[in-house]
């Protein structure tokens, strides 16, 4: 078979059996696509909104990951398409392995939980990766994904789960006996200029209402992919070059702009001081210490508000969740901000610390000023900061079809070199201390205490 006569590629041209995404794009519902979609475990999905808690600054911002998961998998027919105009590219994945990608594509944010990115930024010890719901569902051979896939697909459950998660598969796959397919195809869902991205930066401005994501030629950029020199990953032939740039610059923004817009950050360290005070109540309680992940693993957004809402008068925090999703939203207000540039010595005393060093600092603060006689509670007080982990580095090779050769993307544009590869992450991520408005007058008490002024 060719990768052209894939029955979900053949649908993407006849306009029948469609589903409309925001946006004017329409996605191909070939029977074993609808079947995948229509199990309890992708379901869920519309129940996640991709963004969490940034629908509190922009109200737009409420697409779902099951949208942006048919978003990424319609993306990946579109790319298929693009490369098997080169004869190289098909003799090295065949059909087998561009089914894989659809596949993977499709699933490849089926384990993820509501709130996760938050929640694992703060590396509680004992947490599992979402990764670990996507392998609960895709090698539990008795869920309905894993059997959908079995006798649907192609592909392994243990091929997709390598792409979604870097886990080798046991045995004798497609995938492992071909290292360089592996390579390929993990950069091409998840790589610096990757399908998920190019669908994530469009989709959440669109939502969100700003412009910022938009602004890339995606079919520029598709049309523009090919393999690398060493046959084993994606490049970019100079055709693509400038929407490849625009693309790096359009995720630049996206993120100074809505990611870790100061508000955002201000709901997103809530919700983090707020599980991680649950996360210690139930250490305390002796519940096992991943106990709040396996709690969320299958849980929608409606769900785990619910059962925040438990747990946090338990553990103390009932204002933080009533804050974030009680009847009158009342999110808690900047008092610093630290930046790598402008702010250096309390910037890295801050930035890429454990989220337990954080906590506790915020907590020490607010005992030292209860000894002065200021009236603060610890979890009124909190320290937002570039979590440790950092972004993936723009790296990716651009081909000149005149003479053959491949020069790195960032080393033949300064914009990628200064907004992709130095030091993303300090561009655009700072430190911030945030407290409840009721200490807004004990703003320079506070930051006296903590010595950051």
């Amino acid at each position: 078979m060719s990768i052209l006569e894939i029955p979900e590629i053949v649908a993407l041209d006849s306009r029948r059996n469609i589903i409309r995404l925001p946006g004017e794009t329409d996605a191909p519902l070939t029977p074993r696509v609808r079947r995948i979609i229509d199990t309890p475990q992708f379901r869920r999905l519309a129940g996640i909104r991709q963004l969490g808690l940034v629908s509190l600054v922009y109200p737009g911002a409420i697409h779902s990951r099951f949208e942006h998961s048919l978003g990424v998998y319609r993306l990946a027919l579109i790319l298929l398409q693009r490369l098997t105009r080169s004869s190289a590219f098909e003799s090295i994945v065949s059909w087998q392995g561009a089914e894989l990608l659809i596949l993977s594509a499709l699933l490849h944010d089926v384990g993820h939980y509501p709130f996760c990115h938050p929640i694992e930024d703060m590396r509680l010890p004992g947490e599992k990766p979402h990764e670990a719901g996507a392998a609960r569902y895709l090698l539990d051979e008795s869920s309905e994904i894993a059997t959908a896939i079995r006798e649907d697909w192609n592909s392994s459950a243990e091929d997709v789960l390598y792409l979604l998660s870097g886990a080798l598969p046991r045995g004798e796959t497609f995938l492992s006996t071909r290292p360089n397919v592996r390579k390929l195809l993990a950069g091409l869902l998840s790589g610096p200029a990757d399908i998920d991205k190019m669908d994530y930066l469009f989709r959440d401005s669109l939502h969100a209402g700003v412009p910022y994501g938009k602004n890339f030629d995606q079919e520029r950029l598709l049309s523009g992919f090919c393999l690398n020199q060493n046959q084993d990953g994606p490049a970019i032939s100079t055709k693509g070059k400038t929407a490849a740039e625009l693309m790096v610059f359009a995720r630049y923004v996206m993120f100074s702009e809505v990611y870790w817009h100061h508000t955002v950050r201000s709901a997103t360290a809530m919700l983090q001081r707020m599980c991680f005070e649950i996360y210690q109540h139930q250490n305390r309680s002796g519940h096992a210490p991943a106990s709040l992940v396996e709690s969320l693993q299958n849980t929608t957004d409606a769900e785990a508000i619910r059962y925040f809402e438990t747990l946090s008068t338990h553990a103390g925090v009932e204002e933080i969740w009533s804050g974030l999703f009680g009847q009158k939203r009342c999110l808690y207000k900047q008092i610093a901000e630290f930046s790598y540039f402008e702010a250096q010595e309390p910037y890295h005393r801050l930035a890429r610390r454990p989220f337990a060093e954080l906590a506790q600092l915020a907590r020490q603060t607010a005992f030292r000023l209860q000894e002065s006689g200021v009236q603060i509670e610890p979890h009124e007080i909190l320290i937002d900061a570039p979590p440790v982990e950092k972004e993936i580095e723009w790296i990716i090779d651009v081909r000149d079809p005149k003479d053959g050769k491949y020069r790195p993307l960032a080393e033949i544009s300064p914009a990628v070199r200064v907004l992709a590869t130095e030091q993303f992450d300090d561009f655009v991520k700072r430190a911030r201390l945030f407290v409840h408005p009721r200490q807004i007058q004990n703003a320079s008490r506070i930051l006296e205490a903590m010595e950051l002024r």
